[in-house]
């Protein structure tokens, strides 16, 4: 309980969940929520079917980005960035996945990826108080969070005080609750393992959103909560699954919505017993979160497809890399000095390795303009059509004429909207051609109106469509 006192002078009393008479009894509204869940417990059924229907590399492949997600995302969310291409590196090597030259990890990246692995991959082995302490200990290696020293691999006691959760920047830190009394811990603590290792009547999906919201109103450590919640909560949801492969990712959907994570948690802390609002906003989040498999699934097969395309093609150990940064999401342009940072090479050997993807069609330049010129990677026929409608656009006010006299200026404004208009047709064209076959008379039919204007966009581009076209339909996509 707490007493804020505002300007207006009135007294009031903020009662947290956890101090009132009945917690930690919580109840809900089965009949508010049996519409949801029995929706939310459908797409989940057919998302592992469709998983399950993938062969072997591609199944890897998902949860490997999956639970590379949920690492980076869960930490993410308590301010910590992590290094992607360390975490998806400690996750490969301990699932014993070969995806070429592994980054070497820092201790805090190993522990988080442990904690992870160990709350997925060992789902049926019993919650228990040692268990939490080795996932805390493991978040902590140096017995510090930042430069506090804090109680690792155990409760928290009473000596910095009540245990307060906020979120924001430091200076402008915004309190949500105030957490269970360190004194209470032990038992507090031995009351939720008894019932999350017990068989009451609940289905697997509510209790994985019981126990973050059970576990988070505790707090039972000096730091790490949050991540620990979402930790036992993924191994519940794992538990609903009776699998231990990941296709999506809860903290990444949380992390999207942190705001109004942050919200409902806040406004369950200071509410009854009754946590129906906090069990449909869980549900709601998690069918989000399905809509991000869809599209993981997607980038997957994506990523599984163009390989297939590009077998018997000789790459070198340089190129493979690379390719499989860009088909990871690069953040950024990819340019000859990164592409030397990348592999530890040479601008000059970077430029090699470049200059045969573009003349392979693999990689295009891209239109943008500046101190280095940038390129893009060729995986789809959407990517090479939305290569040349970029270019069409940025180009669109390239004088042409062919008479001796100049065209007024209404004559060139005509002439730029006409172009644009025909970039905005290529583009549409893209968008097609991911869902519906897209042939390059089709692509031609637009490219010979631009020439009618006397645009000509640039040879590689063309010459790049004409090949993603032609891999496409050779390669069965």
């Amino acid at each position: 309980m707490i007493t804020i006192i505002p300007a207006s002078g009135a007294v009031l009393i903020v009662t947290y969940i956890h101090e009132l008479d009945g917690w930690p009894t919580l109840t809900w509204d089965v009949k508010r929520l049996q519409e949801q869940l029995a929706a939310v417990r459908l797409r989940q059924g057919k998302l592992l079917g469709r998983m399950e229907a993938l062969g072997f590399q591609h199944r890897a492949e998902a949860v490997l980005e999956t639970l590379t997600e949920d690492v980076l995302k869960s930490s993410e969310i308590e301010g910590e960035l992590l290094d992607k291409e360390q975490v998806r590196s400690s996750i490969a090597r301990r699932l014993g996945m070969d995806i070429g030259a592994l980054a070497p990890a820092d201790r805090n990246v190993e522990g988080v990826v442990e904690m992870m692995l160990d709350a997925t991959q060992s789902y049926q082995n019993p919650l228990t108080q040692e268990r939490l302490f080795a996932w805390h200990a493991a978040l902590f290696p140096t017995g510090r969070s930042g430069m506090s020293k804090i109680i690792v691999g155990g409760w928290r006691d009473a000596t910095s005080g009540p245990m307060q959760v906020v979120s924001g920047p430091i200076g402008r830190e915004r309190v949500h609750f105030k957490a269970t009394r360190a004194d209470h811990l032990a038992a507090a603590m031995q009351a939720f393992l008894d019932w999350f290792g017990g068989d009451a009547p609940i289905d697997p999906i509510l209790k994985a959103a019981v126990a973050h919201l059970w576990f988070v109103t505790i707090h039972p450590f000096d730091d790490g909560n949050g991540r620990i919640a979402r930790a036992i909560a993924d191994l519940a949801l794992a538990r609903s699954e009776n699998s231990p492969q990941r296709f999506y990712s809860m903290s990444g959907q949380i992390r999207i919505e942190r705001s109004a994570y942050y919200d409902i948690l806040e406004a369950t802390q200071k509410g009854s017993l009754d946590i129906t609002a906090w069990l449909r906003w869980f549900l709601a989040c998690l069918d989000r979160a399905f809509d991000g498999a869809e599209a993981l699934l997607a980038n997957v097969l994506r990523k599984g497809r163009f390989w297939e395309k590009l077998a018997g093609q000789p790459l070198s150990e340089r190129q493979t890399a690379v390719i499989n940064r860009l088909l990871e999401g690069f953040e950024g342009k990819m340019t000859t000095s990164k592409w030397a940072t990348i592999t530890k090479t040479s601008t000059d050997t970077a430029l090699r390795d470049i200059d045969d993807l573009v003349l392979r069609h693999i990689l295009v330049k891209d239109t943008a303009g500046g101190r280095s010129t940038s390129y893009s990677l060729i995986v789809t026929p959407a990517d090479a059509l939305r290569a040349v409608a970029a270019f069409t656009r940025a180009h669109s006010t390239i004088s042409a004429w062919h008479t001796a006299a100049m065209p007024s200026s209404e004559e060139m404004a005509a002439r730029q909207s006409a172009i644009e208009a025909l970039a905005n047709q290529i583009s549409n064209l893209a968008q097609l051609s991911e869902t519906a076959p897209v042939t390059y008379r089709d692509f031609e039919a637009i490219l010979g109106q631009l020439h009618e204007l006397g645009f000509h966009p640039a040879n590689d581009l063309v010459s790049a469509v004409a090949f993603a076209l032609d891999r496409s339909k050779w390669g069965g996509s």
